[in-house]
């Protein structure tokens, strides 16, 4: 990673004032000599400051993100963005999303007091997307050495993954039972468990250390350093605290700049290996950011894909059917519907 990739990944949290003294030098010798970073740090303090200041809810459209000073709710002010650091640790830049999600879910909670059945996602309501994210922390959990929150039951512990029996099987089944066991507690309690389960991640040496988040494991599916899993972690509870602010016509902004742009990079690389060396190849734009050619690099480009930052995150969380995600397109329009259709089945969210 360069100094530019670095710093850019820690600006939202230099904006808070959140960075050990370390990184706020590198930070600030940085922005003395690269225009484009100094710019985007400014719009960050700004942002902070507006959303220290001002809060205006209004409900949710798909297509519109709308600029944060004019959607929050009075909960969520000042640890809107979530950018400031836990203070049971001071965690890594790889491991700043997930912090930050887990703060602006912390925020957004109090708005859902009495109203816990409200319908959220698939059949699920606050209560149970509350449950299912203490299930869905609960795999890197347990690699990192954390005791589950909720019992394994008999089916779980006899039950191995195998080809014939899939991950996606297995995690149904266990998101299902931890459903199940919290619609017997309280959503207070849930919220407790889910909460102290992340503060646990978040306290673990690979949060605190890129050297030791370098090793590749296998979760949900997918083969990726222990980096890139906090970085799953942070997109999936980031779109279901939109789940959630949307249930509650609340809308909840999108991950600072910086943060939206590590999960991007991180779904652009899963995007490319899912669609693998043969697939048409497509150039792929996410506007303000770079450019990406996914497919077969053994033949011309066919078609040119735009998407907006946070669409593509949407559509890539399972939130935009392929067909109905705002883009710009032009050339091949079979090779732009394989990246998008392959985007959309990524989600299992």
């Amino acid at each position: 990673m360069t100094e530019h990739d670095e710093v850019r990944d820690l600006l939202a949290a230099w904006a808070f004032g959140a960075l050990e003294p370390a990184e706020e030098k590198t930070v600030r010798r940085h922005l003395a000599e690269c225009e484009t970073c100094g710019t985007e740090a400014e719009h960050l303090k700004e942002t902070v400051r507006l959303l220290d200041g001002r809060t205006a809810p209004h409900p949710p459209t798909p297509s519109t993100h709308p600029h944060p000073e004019d959607t929050l709710p009075a909960s969520l002010r000042s640890a809107a963005l979530g950018t400031r650091r836990p203070a049971t640790s001071q965690v890594a830049a790889h491991a700043t999303p997930y912090a930050a999600a887990v703060a602006g879910l912390r925020a957004l909670l109090p708005e859902a007091e009495a109203h816990w059945s409200t319908p959220v996602v698939h059949d699920w309501d606050v209560h149970a997307t509350l449950a299912h994210l203490l299930a869905a922390d609960e795999p890197l959990a347990a690699l990192l050495g954390i005791e589950a929150r909720v019992p394994l039951s008999p089916t779980h512990e006899t039950t191995a993954t195998t080809p014939a029996q899939p991950w996606q099987d297995a995690w149904n089944r266990r998101t299902a039972d931890v459903i199940a066991h919290e619609y017997g507690r309280t959503p207070e309690e849930t919220v407790a468990d889910w909460s102290a389960q992340a503060d646990a991640l978040l306290a673990t040496d690979e949060a605190r250390d890129p050297e030791r988040a370098a090793r590749a494991v296998e979760l949900m599916g997918m083969r990726l350093p222990v980096a890139d899993q906090f970085l799953v972690r942070a997109f999936e509870t980031w779109i279901h605290t939109d789940d959630i602010g949307r249930a509650l016509g609340l809308t909840v902004p999108p991950p600072p700049e910086a943060h939206l742009w590590q999960l991007i990079r991180l779904a652009v690389r899963v995007l490319g290996l899912a669609l693998g060396p043969a697939a048409p190849p497509v150039l792929l734009a996410v506007d303000g950011g770079d450019r990406w050619v996914l497919g077969s690099d053994a033949e011309p480009v066919r078609a040119e894909l735009a998407l907006d930052p946070v669409d593509f995150c949407l559509l890539v969380g399972g939130r935009y059917a392929p067909g109905a995600v705002p883009r710009g397109s032009s050339g091949d329009e079979d090779a732009v519907r394989n990246v998008l259709e392959r985007a959309a089945s990524l989600s299992w969210l």
